[in-house]
């Protein structure tokens, strides 16, 4: 089945060919393969409406052994109406991994962002019984296919006082979280169930709060079975130095402790070093089961123009890779994208200045979620907007990464700065019928 995904032309076809390529035949050779001999998974975020790119798909195949939907398991995109719930994308996703022999990381069940707009109207009483039927509806469409769920996502907030983050769901009462693990497990026993969230990845007020949420859940006996550390890693907020001795203190507790939205922005020596050492700290702890990288190439990541990933934007392993591959203990010698990829990439950018967008739609009758890529041109750009046209009764419910007015949309502040020929995205989510004409970009230089 993977040889059959993998595109080779027809001279190269010859079986030596194939061993080199196949994520079977050499134990050490992929990603997948050398953390599997250190008893981990290494997984990747995917996004649906990427698979029909030959050269995602050939390193999705070949490098990753679990995968983790990027938006299609959210709650706006699985219940966009309240009551009607939608799958068709991740079940793509799901269905095609677990034909790979991919595990599948849930995400997310409960989370204060992306939610549709009529959960965001609800509160209280009818908010909390929204969740739980959310919750419970989703973890019984995939029951026996996840190997481990988000259950909540980032519910504590930033800064120094350890503090629950204010979000509609945190005032229908304290005890939500449990309640949505509580209720994950109901529908879902055999699936491993993660606390999610950023900026927990060395000890401070957050990660202290989150260890003090886990350590009362095993001693009550609220069902949590790992913990997730996001690792967004760049020069501002850098891998930490007690990384390690973190993820152990949280193991300690009895749960496992997994890396789940791995990047780190930069390049050459540096970026290697890093990602290494991220590696390093997980291997080194027994519990720290699977590392998860958020995205296959630079131009596929949220955070494009600091190509914070293993691949360039034209699939070619980078540095990073080869110290990834090495720390797992697998072999120097990386394999080369299988053909040329239609991603533009900032060693080959377009002719032209400025930038373009293009969309990618999931529908349904009655709503829609849009996302939508921008692509720098021959130079740097330092801000962008993009402008579409709505069709007559449609309307603009949800954004993200991105500032809205009207059917207008600007950059927000981390992804404004995009490297020529490299690409960012943001969606909306939307009623009625979506838009199908061609965005304008307008660019800053």
């Amino acid at each position: 089945m993977r040889r059959t995904l993998v595109l080779l032309t027809a001279a190269a076809l010859t079986a030596a060919g194939f061993v080199a390529l196949s994520p079977t035949a050499d134990a050490a050779s992929t990603l997948g393969a050398a953390a599997a001999e250190k008893g981990r998974y290494f997984g990747t975020a995917v996004a649906a409406y990427k698979l029909s790119d030959s050269v995602y798909s050939a390193i999705l195949n070949r490098e990753f052994t679990s995968v983790t939907p990027e938006n299609e398991m959210k709650w706006d995109a699985t219940e966009p109406s309240q009551g009607t719930f939608s799958y068709t994308s991740a079940d793509t996703i799901v269905n095609r991994a677990i034909a790979n022999g991919q595990k599948v990381r849930g995400h997310a069940l409960a989370w204060h962002s992306q939610q549709p707009s009529w959960a965001q109207n609800l509160s209280g009483t009818a908010l909390r019984s929204a969740m739980v039927n959310h919750v419970t509806q989703v973890a019984t469409h995939y029951k026996g296919k996840i190997d481990s769920w988000d259950v909540v996502n980032e519910a504590f907030a930033d800064g120094s006082t350890g503090a629950r983050r204010d979000s509609n769901l945190q005032r229908t009462g304290n005890d939500w979280i449990e309640v949505a693990f509580r209720t994950a497990r109901a529908a879902d026993p055999a699936a491993k169930l993660c606390y999610n969230d950023y900026n927990t990845d060395g000890q401070n007020a957050k990660s202290n709060a989150v260890y003090a949420m886990v350590q009362d859940f095993k001693a009550r006996g609220v069902p949590i079975d790992c913990v997730g550390f996001q690792s967004h890693f760049n020069a501002a907020s850098p891998l930490p130095s007690d990384y390690q001795a973190n993820l152990q203190r949280f193991a300690n507790l009895g749960v496992d402790v997994q890396i789940t939205e791995l990047d780190i922005e930069g390049s050459g020596t540096a970026q290697a070093t890093s990602f290494a050492a991220t590696v390093r700290a997980c291997l080194a702890v027994t519990r720290c089961n699977g590392i998860t990288v958020w995205g296959i190439r630079d131009t596929d990541s949220w955070r494009a123009s600091g190509t914070p990933l293993l691949f360039d934007g034209s699939g070619n392993p980078k540095a990073a890779y080869t110290a990834v591959l090495n720390e797992l203990g697998g072999t120097t010698t990386s394999p080369s994208p299988s053909s040329p990829s239609p991603s533009i990439s900032p060693s080959n950018p377009p002719s032209g200045s400025g930038c373009t967008a293009t969309t990618s739609v999931n529908a349904w009758t009655g709503g829609f979620v849009v996302t939508v890529k921008v692509t720098a041109g021959a130079a740097r750009i330092t801000g962008w907007t993009v402008g579409l046209t709505l069709p007559a009764g449609s309307a603009i419910t949800n954004t993200w990464s991105a500032t809205a007015s009207g059917s207008t949309f600007t950059n927000v502040g981390y992804n404004g700065s995009v490297a020529a020929g490299a690409s960012t995205e943001f969606g909306f989510q939307g009623t009625g019928t979506a838009p199908s004409g061609t965005p304008t970009c307008t660019a800053r230089q």
